[in-house]
C-alpha cells in the first residue's frame, strides 16, 4: 500500500524553489503543519520566503508567507 505524502515546497523571494533547506516528507497534513509551525523562523532566516504544502505533488493549501516583504 502506498501512503500519501505531504511535503513543503520552499521558495525564495523570486518564487524559485530552493534546493536547500529541504522539507521532510510527512504521512499526514497535521504533522506537516506542525513541523512548519516549529521551524518557520529558522526557514525564514535561511531565505525561505514562502512555503507551499503539497499532497502527493499537488497543492494542498494556500501558500504560507514566512517573511514580510
Amino acid at each position: 500500500m502506498i501512503r500519501p505524502q505531504w511535503v513543503w515546497e520552499l521558495d525564495d523571494a523570486e518564487g524559485r524553489v530552493l534546493e536547500d533547506p529541504v522539507s521532510p516528507v510527512f504521512g499526514n497534513q497535521f504533522d506537516a503543519e506542525q513541523w512548519l509551525g516549529e521551524h518557520w523562523r529558522t526557514l525564514a532566516a535561511q531565505d525561505v520566503a514562502v512555503a507551499r504544502l503539497l499532497h502527493d505533488g499537488t497543492a494542498a493549501a494556500a501558500p504560507v508567507p514566512l517573511r514580510v516583504p
